[in-house]
């Protein structure tokens, strides 16, 4: 097999469009969109654990318990934000009336999980949540 000498105009084409490619993704040939964004990593570590949060007591202004957080739901597309769905109602988990509320109107006070404005009828006056079939 004979080494075919490359032309400098060639070489640097390719190089070129090598380069120009670079930090860009390409799926099935197509340019794809990819946006970084730098998270304060330390800071984060600092937050709430969906997985800590599940089952604890939800309270009022007034320090009344007026429910349980029962799970955390991310809204189809991430559009329409986070929603805690709250138990309420009920005793020893019967007779439980599941709500959802977006989640940015919970407060964490000291590891405690506050609805400022919301009392035991006002959420059992709300909708009731549903899961979806799996």
């Amino acid at each position: 097999m004979r080494n075919m000498p490359v032309k400098p105009s060639i070489a640097t084409a390719l190089l070129l469009a090598a380069l120009g490619s670079y930090g860009n993704a390409y799926a099935q040939g197509a340019p794809q969109a990819i946006t970084e964004k730098r998270t304060d990593v330390v800071q984060l570590a600092s937050g709430y654990r969906a997985s800590k949060l599940s089952g604890a007591d939800v309270y009022n202004r007034n320090k009344d318990a007026i429910g349980t957080l029962d799970d955390l739901i991310v809204s189809p597309g991430g559009d329409r934000g986070t929603y805690a769905i709250l138990s309420v109602g009920g005793f020893l988990g019967m007779g439980k009336h599941l709500v959802a509320v977006p989640f940015n109107d919970l407060q964490i006070d000291n590891r405690r999980v506050v609805l400022p404005d919301a009392t035991r009828k006002s959420l059992a006056a709300l909708p009731e949540f549903k899961y979806a079939p799996d």
